[in-house]
């Protein structure tokens, strides 16, 4: 039977490329970078090496897409939204919250919650805001 995923898809201004090859130093993984140019996409001199399609394929098969906003369209910083990093792997959600916070705001310290487990929350250095819990046994 088919399977469907679902992936965040995040829009930049001009530094998708930045992005990603930071988010991979982050969470490893494989990255595949597109331009506008490799596609033929845009005739605007301007956006031929910037980004058409982003993708951070995560050793778990999860992954993270996104691009730079073309000079037609209106770029909107994001907002309303997170990324959630979740498991029982302590060390490893903690070095990914530091990480991302490298640059960064962290909006919420790395704190245990009345529910139980450690969670933060942290906007990184491209504006896109992350949580990561860790869960207790």
């Amino acid at each position: 039977m088919a399977q469907s995923q679902l992936n965040p898809y995040i829009n930049f201004k001009d530094n998708a490329r930045e992005a990603f090859m930071f988010y991979q130093t982050v969470l490893g993984g494989t990255l595949s970078l597109n331009t506008f140019g490799e596609f033929h996409a845009s005739d605007d001199p301007t956006e031929q090496d910037k980004i058409m399609h982003a993708m951070l394929t995560l050793d778990s098969g999860e992954a993270i897409m996104g691009a730079d906003t073309p000079n037609s369209m209106e770029f909107r910083e994001p907002w309303g939204f997170s990324i959630s990093l979740t498991g029982d792997n302590a060390d490893e959600l903690r070095g990914y919250f530091e990480k991302l916070g490298d640059g960064g705001v962290i909006l919420m310290p790395m704190e245990k919650q009345v529910w139980g487990d450690e969670f933060g929350m942290v906007k990184d250095r491209f504006g896109v805001a992350w949580m990561v819990n860790i869960s207790q046994s």
